[in-house]
């Protein structure tokens, strides 16, 4: 309950720090370069270095890849339907393509099945969400963007994007049976832990309901996706098409139906891509992603 609290308060507190001129207007872009650079490595080179692999496991590994694959067929189909620009549709893919798979997923999956899911939840964020922004995202980013960047340009921003970066060495940390302990892990955790409050506060300080028309469809859209379809489909391939059953399919799918990813947003807002859709479908999906988690999770539970 307190993460969540936290979630609320921050997204209040972002919204009430714009409205103090003290605060420069490129606040929150300042706040996400810290994230980027600082928040999201330490926590790759806490969990990366700790996950073990096993073949039950292959569900939550899958999950985010499968949403985002989802995504970037359908929100492509629809901008074309709709006339969508370049931009809204790398912003939808940044948001609905991606879940809040740690900062909302952890506590709801660990409140509904116990601490010992979040084993299966780390799968789902580390391999999957968390190397997804990493990669398929910053590609995602350069390729929506107004900038003309060449594939080996586009290649270089993905090596040098610090949570890669991180995540390749964290790999190499975790092929060696080496993890952080001690007094560096300790201060790992103490930057990681920053990650979630300062997010959320930079995503309020840009959060607006002020809709423009051409922004109400692709928000409702973005969020039926996120919250409703990725979740449906993930549902029909785990249990019914590959007869998965139990807890592990039961977590992936959760994971699937959480709401936007805050890093994604993030991207979106850093690279143009249509940043007051990027923090509405923030701002917006995760507490509407209460309501949606709640009738997923009874669904889940009738299905067996």
């Amino acid at each position: 309950m307190t993460n969540l609290f936290l979630l609320v308060f921050c997204l209040v507190l972002g919204a009430f720090l714009r409205r103090i001129k003290d605060f420069p207007e490129n606040s929150p872009m300042v706040l996400n370069q810290f994230l980027i650079y600082i928040s999201l490595p330490a926590l790759a080179l806490i969990y990366i270095p700790q996950i073990t692999l096993s073949r039950e496991l292959l569900f939550p590994v899958a999950t985010s890849w499968l949403v985002l694959g989802f995504a970037l067929i359908i929100i492509p189909l629809l901008g074309r339907l709709f006339g969508w620009s370049r931009e809204t549709v790398g912003c939808l893919l940044l948001t609905a393509g991606l879940g809040n798979t740690s900062f909302v997923g952890f506590p709801v999956i660990e409140a509904v099945y116990g601490p010992e899911a979040l084993r299966i939840a780390l799968m789902v964020d580390q391999p999957g969400s968390f190397v997804a922004v990493s990669t398929a995202g910053i590609i995602i980013a350069c390729t929506y963007s107004d900038n003309e960047l060449r594939k080996r340009d586009i290649f270089r921003k993905v090596l040098l994007f610090p949570p890669f970066i991180t995540f390749v060495f964290a790999i190499g940390m975790n092929l060696a049976g080496i993890e952080a302990r001690g007094i560096p892990l300790e201060v790992l955790e103490r930057l990681g832990a920053t990650l979630a409050p300062i997010a959320l506060t930079s995503v309020g300080m840009q959060l607006s309901f002020s809709l423009q028309k051409e922004s109400v469809a692709p928000l409702i859209w973005g969020l039926s996706y996120k919250l409703l379809l990725a979740p449906l489909l993930l549902s029909v391939l785990f249990i019914f098409v590959l007869q998965g059953s139990g807890e592990v399919v039961k977590v992936s799918i959760m994971e699937a139906a959480m709401a936007p990813m805050i890093t994604g947003s993030i991207l979106a807002i850093m690279y143009g891509l249509n940043p007051k859709l990027a923090s509405q479908m923030v701002g917006i999906g995760v507490p509407l992603s209460f309501l949606t988690l709640f009738g997923w999770y009874y669904i889940l539970e009738w299905l067996g």
